[in-house]
């Protein structure tokens, strides 16, 4: 998320951030770039007994709030006495400007079940806590099916810089993470990671099957959402119900508005722009031709793009990058000027899209890999760590909540994470050869497909390439 936001800070470090074609002759030797699309057969299938999940979100007429229904089938893989959701609109950033998400009704196996709020980092003008805990009836064991079904509401805040709310002056709102999101870990257990006031993403998730997505809107508004779209049917009133379904993602991402919106086939997926009226840097055109540079690159290094379709929305109200699972939420930007941010949001359909982690834990793997492509793709790296303070040298694999101690953590998080540790990989590629790291990565992908990674997947993938390891232990990435 919201590479190149701070571009004065990644300025600071030598040619960390040079646009493609923008280097000088005093300007470090580029990364070397993907040359040919890997021998890629495809990603493993998914999981069959990952969770099942259909929801459906009525949008209010004024774009103001959407209530919202959702059913889970889920099959832990641990005893568990308790149910964990994450209501992730609570965190500060998006709480603070108006955002937030309660949940009203949760029914278990068909009961009435008691829901314990609790706040987990959300700020006191959150309407909730970021976690709402279920305790069940009896303790399910492992392989034990549990439905659950579960009633909210979703304020959408105006002028949010953030992944849920409105633009002022323009019909458009978006909500993307806007749900109660089962926080599992496969192997692990439930994640009560606190939310934490830095610019950065903090949940996990694993990879689910989304059976249905209905979103009810105004008949006069397009519809944004994620996988595939089945089609359109009346709803109740001037209302569209627009349906989706998706065979394995772990977030979900909607936007309403009046809307442009165009669509194209690149490279055998289907993609979906729309910009909201506010927009005013670049038209659709102009995006869609800056995705099809960018994932064609990508392609090339990292393996088959992971979705049959990708949503991005273009909204006026918003500065940066968002990623999600096939979907990206962009702000008013020029695509060709700021390339670098589209390729970085477009990594993240491998690196926490294909490949899961906990962001809260181990934000590096999927930050400091997404960054790695994208300075790949754009020619950058070569930085040097004395541009940076001595404090941010070796933090690369500390958690979300470590860099909360510093006078500006959302600075030093994207500094330490983003630049050190995209720079390391991208440097340990250049220097130790380009085919045997990349089919090194292209392994970690498959090994982790549809999963949740950890470092000892790293290191794991990289076993035979131990400068690789060395070097992340420079910095702080591994142990």
């Amino acid at each position: 998320m919201r590479a190149g936001r701070r571009r004065a800070a990644a300025a600071a470090l030598t040619g960390a951030v040079l646009l493609a074609g923008c280097s000088t002759s005093d300007s470090p030797d580029p990364a070397p770039r993907p040359t040919s699309t890997p021998d890629a057969a495809g990603w493993p299938e998914p999981r069959a007994d990952r969770p099942v999940v259909d929801l459906r979100f009525d949008v209010a007429e004024d774009l103001e709030t959407v209530s919202g229904a959702e059913r889970v089938v889920f099959t832990p893989d641990l005893d568990t006495c308790v149910l964990v959701f994450r209501s992730w609109p609570n965190k500060p950033a998006t709480a603070r400007a108006g955002s937030g998400l309660t949940v009203s009704e949760v029914r278990v196996d068909g009961e009435p079940a008691e829901v314990r709020d609790v706040p987990a980092g959300a700020p006191d003008s959150a309407p909730a806590g970021t976690l709402q805990e279920v305790p069940l009836p009896e303790c399910a064991e492992p392989g034990e099916e549990i439905t659950v079904e579960l009633e909210f509401e979703v304020e959408l805040g105006p002028d949010v810089n953030e992944r849920v709310g409105t633009a002022g002056g323009v019909d458009v709102a978006w909500f993307a993470t806007a749900f109660p999101l089962l926080a599992w870990e496969r192997g692990r257990g439930w994640d009560r990671s606190p939310a934490v006031a830095v610019a950065g993403e903090m949940t996990v998730s694993e990879d689910f099957e989304l059976a249905s997505l209905e979103v009810v809107a105004d008949s006069r508004y397009e519809v944004l959402g994620i996988g595939e779209a089945v089609g359109t049917s009346d709803g109740p009133g001037d209302t569209t119900v627009h349906e989706f379904t998706a065979p394995s993602v772990r977030d979900v991402a909607v936007t309403v508005g009046e809307l442009d919106v165009q669509s194209a086939e690149i490279g055998g997926v289907r993609v979906h722009v729309g910009l909201d009226e506010g927009v005013e840097e670049a038209t659709a055109a102009e995006w869609l031709a800056r995705l099809e540079e960018s994932m064609g690159a990508l392609v090339a290094l990292l393996g088959p793009f992971p979705y049959d379709d990708l949503w991005v929305s273009v909204l006026s109200s918003q500065t940066s990058g968002i990623e999600f699972p096939g979907a990206i939420q962009f702000g008013d930007v020029d695509p060709d000027f700021r390339r670098a941010l589209v390729t970085h949001e477009l990594a993240h359909m491998w690196f926490y899209g294909l490949v899961g982690n906990n962001q809260a834990v181990h934000p590096w793997l999927d930050e400091s890999f997404a960054t790695f492509a994208q300075m790949v793709v754009h020619g950058e790296g070569s930085a040097s760590m004395a541009d940076l303070p001595g404090s941010r040298r070796h933090g690369v694999g500390e958690p979300i909540q470590y860099w909360e101690q510093f006078r500006r953590p959302s600075s030093a998080y994207y500094d330490t994470v983003y630049i050190v540790g995209g720079t390391t990989l991208a440097d340990a590629r250049t220097r130790l050869g380009v085919e045997a790291f990349d089919a090194a990565l292209q392994e970690y992908l498959r090994a982790n497909a549809w999963s949740i990674a950890t470092p000892d997947d790293v290191q794991e993938a990289f076993a035979e390439l131990p400068e690789v390891l060395t070097e992340l232990e420079r910095v702080g990435a591994l142990p």
